[in-house]
Order: structure tokens, then sequence, then C-alpha cells
């Protein structure tokens, strides 16, 4: 019983320490550089893009986020995030990126 007990703890312990998971939805980013403010459109964005993440409203105009996040449970976690704010025309106002992902 005892070696049953060794050999679980010791199969949690390397699951443990091999576990990894993410969140979100991973996207290309080979566009991003060519988003241009009061330029790019929505519909230009759905297709480089995909379907964004999620979804929402800010001061009543469209904004939609891209993010992946990846992480192990031992070593750095890796991220990359795109928020897209349009205007009532469907054109990109604003736009952010971050990533620590090479």
């Amino acid at each position: 019983m005892k070696r049953l007990v060794s050999f679980f703890s010791a199969l949690l312990v390397i699951l443990v320490l091999t576990g990894c998971g993410s969140a979100g939805k991973n996207f290309p980013v080979a566009h991003v550089a060519e988003i241009k403010n009061g330029v790019t459109t929505q519909s230009q964005i759905l297709d480089w893009f995909g379907v964004a993440f999620k979804e929402g409203l800010r001061n009543g105009n469209p904004m939609w986020t891209y993010q992946f996040d990846m992480w192990h449970s031992i070593g750095s976690e890796h991220s990359k995030e795109l928020v897209v704010l349009f205007d009532q025309n469907n054109i990109v106002r604003a736009y952010r990126y971050a990533s620590n992902m090479d």
C-alpha cells in the first residue's frame, strides 16, 4: 500500500510540473502593422484576424479584443493581445497590440 501511495504521489508531482494551459484564441499577427487609424475597416480586421475572442462597446462604439495566453507550470508565460476600437462608421478609431511572444 505504501508503494502505491508513493507511486501516485510521484505521478501527481510529475503531472503538476509538466502542466500547461492556454486561454483565449490564437490569432495571426502578420497584418498588425497594416492597421491604420481612420482608414482600416472592420471588414478588413475580420478578414485579417478572424472572429474576435471578445466583443463589447466602449462609449457606444464597437470594440473587439483578440487575446491568447499560454503558460506552463515551469517556465514563462506568453501572451498577445490586440484591442481594436471602431467608430460609428466601422472604421478603426484606435488600436493597441502587445505581445511577449517572439
